[in-house]
């Protein structure tokens, strides 16, 4: 079983991003592989990253309660969804500080996106591909781009919508979810391999790197 964060990255007033995140959690979950949460950045108020030490270099989580916590809930997963819209050619200001927050809790999970706005959110999944690679998470080749069309048929629309407005994307949505599962089984494997031989290491007396 796959634990997958549907990470929603914008508290904007009024956002869009609500409904293709509740989609994207539907229909991750239908996959009887997959457990799939929904992690609402307006759930995790986090404050500016204003820390002296990067999250990489501490062993425990920063003190602040919210912080803790959304540290906490990355660790649980085993990949994510980025829902991203884009703004003046690039991601969210609130999702590129919740990345900021987290390290080692990234490190080795897949992660996949949902974008909408110009040309399809095309440039906010550019720049998180390559954010996402700093924090060692692996990206997976497919993403669901919401096009103006699709945009505009559930604007008026409150979250949770029809899921068949979503049926122009739903093919992408497809391809990025056997590609989450095959990266994310992988990475899994591979994370706990890596756990049981630091585990021989101590029980052995050497020390873990």
């Amino acid at each position: 079983m796959l634990k997958i964060g549907v990470i929603l990255g914008t508290v904007r007033r009024g956002r869009f991003g609500e409904k293709p995140a509740r989609w994207i959690l539907d229909e991750l979950n239908k996959h009887p592989d997959i457990e799939a949460e929904l992690l609402d950045l307006k759930d995790y108020p986090l404050p500016f990253f204003d820390e002296p030490v990067s999250p990489g270099w501490i062993s425990e989580p920063y003190q602040n309660e919210v912080v803790a916590r959304w540290t906490k809930k990355i660790g649980e997963k085993d990949g994510y969804v980025m829902v991203a819209p884009e703004y003046n050619r690039g991601y969210t200001g609130v999702l590129k500080n919740a990345i900021d927050w987290v390290y080692k809790e990234w490190n080795k999970k897949v992660v996949g996106f949902v974008s909408y706005g110009s040309v399809g959110g095309g440039r906010a999944v550019e720049q998180l591909r390559t954010v996402a690679v700093e924090m060692q998470m692996v990206p997976v080749r497919q993403a669901v781009h919401i096009q103006w069309d699709v945009y505009m048929s559930m604007a008026a629309d409150s979250a949770p919508v029809d899921p068949a407005k979503f049926k122009p994307v739903e093919q992408q949505a497809h391809a990025l979810i056997e590609q989450l599962l095959w990266y994310g089984k992988a990475l899994q494997l591979a994370r706990q391999a890596d756990h049981k031989a630091k585990q021989n290491l101590e029980l052995e007396g050497a020390p873990a790197e």
